[in-house]
């Protein structure tokens, strides 16, 4: 079979989607990832096939703020959500994807949970799609208004709505809102910490014997003005300090001391979360599971997107400390440091998640359920 893979052209959507696209390519079926030409390194790494259409999220960010002033990354609401993902996106990615996966003739269609363009040439081939979502339930006001602006823009190409026909859910069932209700179709998939096939772990950071903290805010967030009065608190303390560049920040721009702090460029958070005691992160969904299948616990800095729901559910579980923006002060998050260091029963918790995610049916139990449902 040919199964097609979609997605958002950032890492934090794109990355979930791989290990069940390694699965069923080594299983035998042949598999593409549609996303932006800007991501290609990424898939290669990965050794898959790469559709390439529509742009990165810079020029889709500066057209949304033509079109409406709202910045959805920093200030997230329905409207500005909706328009990004399922309105700009849209408009300036699906004739090149329609064109792209017409070539490939997929059998299936996988799309991350924010992803409109994959469910649009599903729907326009008249094949089925697996939603894989990869956090916490996005509360009913995003979704209705992302699918309504979504469906406004398919009939605009004379394409007919279809509804899901799976969705793969990535998030432990322990840590879900009361209430919560299994939607049809439900599939569990265990997450997996992001990693490259083949690649070799390098040889990790030396063991000093003090606990070690990483502090990860993605590839968008890791501004050094907020990160800098943070990591010289941090430095402080009996520990020893990890941080992440991300894509667009350098070292040198954060003014702390290089001997009590050792900054990293982009790395798989499978090799990142070796040895970590703690993680201080802005609480992407990526990142947020990486952690709690490690059992590492958790101090979420929510900065925006979606980032609030995973603290909240953080926080609820008792895997960690959520901070909103009002306390994340240099001041607040040590002593956030120090409570999840010192809290036995957070360290509790988040093993018992764990061992949780670890029970979950992995990719290839996932591959072979939906093969058997085509």
């Amino acid at each position: 079979m040919r199964i097609l893979f979609s997605s958002v052209p950032q890492h934090g959507h794109l990355l979930p989607l791989f290990p069940l696209a390694r699965a069923f390519q080594e299983r035998g079926h042949d598999v593409a990832v549609l996303t932006a030409a800007g991501m290609a390194p990424v898939v290669a790494e990965q050794g898959l096939g790469h559709l390439a259409a529509g742009p990165l999220p810079d020029v889709l960010f500066a057209e949304v703020a033509r079109r409406t002033g709202a910045d959805p990354a920093s200030a997230p609401t329905p409207e500005s959500v909706a328009e990004f993902f399922a309105g700009t996106r849209v408009d300036l990615t699906a004739d090149e994807a329609l064109t792209a996966a017409a070539g490939f003739g997929p059998d299936l269609v996988v799309a991350e949970l924010c992803d409109y363009v994959g469910p649009l040439v599903a729907a326009a081939a008249g094949v089925p799609v697996a939603t894989l979502a990869f956090g916490p339930p996005l509360p009913d006001m995003f979704t209705e208004a992302m699918e309504a602006l979504a469906r406004t823009r398919y009939e605009a190409r004379g394409v007919t709505w279809r509804e899901r026909t799976w969705l793969l859910d990535t998030w432990p069932s322990s840590m879900r809102a009361d209430g919560w209700q299994r939607p049809e179709g439900w599939l569990p998939l265990r997450p997996e910490a992001f990693r490259v096939p083949g690649a070799v772990k390098g040889d990790g950071l030396a063991v000093s014997g003090r606990p070690r903290v990483l502090v990860t805010f993605g590839t968008w967030f890791g501004d050094p003005a907020k990160l800098g009065p943070l990591l010289r608190a941090l430095a402080a303390l009996d520990v020893d300090v990890v941080v992440t560049l991300g894509l667009a920040a350098q070292a040198e721009e954060f003014g702390v001391d290089h001997e009590r702090v050792r900054f990293v460029g982009f790395t798989p958070m499978d090799e990142l979360l070796d040895g970590v005691d703690v993680v201080v992160t802005h609480g992407g969904a990526g990142t947020t599971a990486a952690a709690l299948l490690k059992g590492v616990p958790l101090v979420v800095l929510p900065q925006g997107a979606d980032q609030f729901f995973q603290a909240e559910r953080v926080a609820a579980a008792a895997v960690g400390v959520a901070l909103e923006p009002a306390a994340q002060t240099a001041e607040k998050v040590v002593e956030a440091v120090r409570r999840v260091l010192e809290d036995a029963s957070i360290r509790e918790n988040v093993v018992t998640v764990a061992k949780e995610i670890a029970g979950m049916p992995d990719a290839h139990e996932v591959a072979a359920q939906l093969e058997a449902g085509l």
